[in-house]
């Protein structure tokens, strides 16, 4: 199967933390780093999903925010510093490439922030993504 989500990242299920009717799972991402992903408890069985699976943890390129600086008192479970590699502009809209060490990440984000936030190959950056926005894939 093909898909259009840019960042796909292989890796190894570390844990999963079932609750009333979602899960958390931990994913050890094969280039290094690590991902944590919110699912439903019923995707959990149906991907047969348990400590050691291998999966592919998935996320839209929209779903990515990009800090130039560690960032503090939030939420967002999911932290990958890098390194910006590229970056293309379009008349609303950018996307900018980052080497996480994990893998590489693409994100789409507005020339407004891409502009305020200096972004260029070489700047160093946090991604930043939403557990709930992390989709798994098993082979």
């Amino acid at each position: 199967m093909s898909l259009s989500i840019r960042n796909q990242f292989p890796g190894t299920v570390a844990a999963v933390t079932p609750g009333a009717a979602m899960a958390v799972v931990a994913v050890h991402l094969d280039g290094g780093g690590r991902l944590t992903a919110a699912i439903t408890r019923e995707a959990v069985g149906e991907l047969g999903l348990t400590e050691g699976a291998a999966v592919r943890a998935l996320v839209k390129s929209t779903e990515v925010a990009l800090a130039t600086g560690p960032v503090d008192g939030l939420s967002i479970r999911n932290r990958l510093p890098g390194t910006v590699t590229a970056v293309a502009t379009g008349g609303a809209m950018g996307s900018v490439k980052v080497d996480t060490g994990s893998g590489a990440l693409t994100a789409a984000i507005t020339v407004d922030a891409i502009t305020e936030l200096g972004l260029a190959s070489g700047t160093p950056v946090v991604a930043l993504i939403k557990s709930t926005e992390v989709s798994l894939a098993t082979p």
